[in-house]
């Protein structure tokens, strides 16, 4: 697989245009949380809880090094708190079985439409043959479109209808 940017990377200023077909590759990737089918769901939380600075907040869950599904922060909050759940119960009780995916070669449009259309906040990147190569969050998205259009979202008034009354420094 070519090499893919990590995400701090500095964004080439891309155009608008261009945003919506770059590839996913661009946006750098984020080494996914990933656990064997099996692993009980209390493991499968505790290694999310220590890798939230990086995990986006999903696990991979893998069958033979197979995407066999995903488990996200909303999944726990959904299908476990508050509910009669065994935590030493096998992590595909709450999982999402055979999520939808895309290629590292897929375009930002196709994940932003996947996304909506899903109502996902996470999407599985694998290879053609199936293997997991990373995640693709929705924070993802946020971080390249701002550093690819730094100005343009750095100089924005906190509510961009707002008008000043008064000059800065006035």
């Amino acid at each position: 697989m070519p090499q893919t940017k990590r995400l701090g990377d500095t964004t080439e200023r891309i155009s608008r245009r261009d945003l919506q077909s770059e590839r996913i590759r661009a946006l750098g990737r984020h080494d996914a949380v990933a656990v064997d089918a099996g692993t009980p769901i209390s493991q499968v939380i505790r290694q999310m809880q220590s890798a939230a600075s990086t995990s986006r907040g999903a696990a991979i869950v893998t069958r033979e090094g197979r995407l066999a599904g995903i488990v996200t922060e909303r999944d726990v909050l959904l299908k476990v708190l508050g509910r009669d759940v065994d935590p030493s119960g096998p992590v595909e009780g709450i999982m999402t079985a055979d999520p939808e995916t895309l290629t590292a070669d897929g375009s930002l449009r196709e994940a932003l439409a996947m996304m909506e259309h899903g109502h996902y906040r996470h999407i599985p990147i694998v290879e053609d043959d199936g293997a997991v190569v990373g995640i693709l969050s929705q924070q993802d998205v946020l971080e390249y479109v701002a550093e690819a259009f730094p100005q343009e979202i750095l100089n924005l008034p906190p509510r961009p209808h707002q008008k000043m009354e008064k000059e800065e420094g006035g």
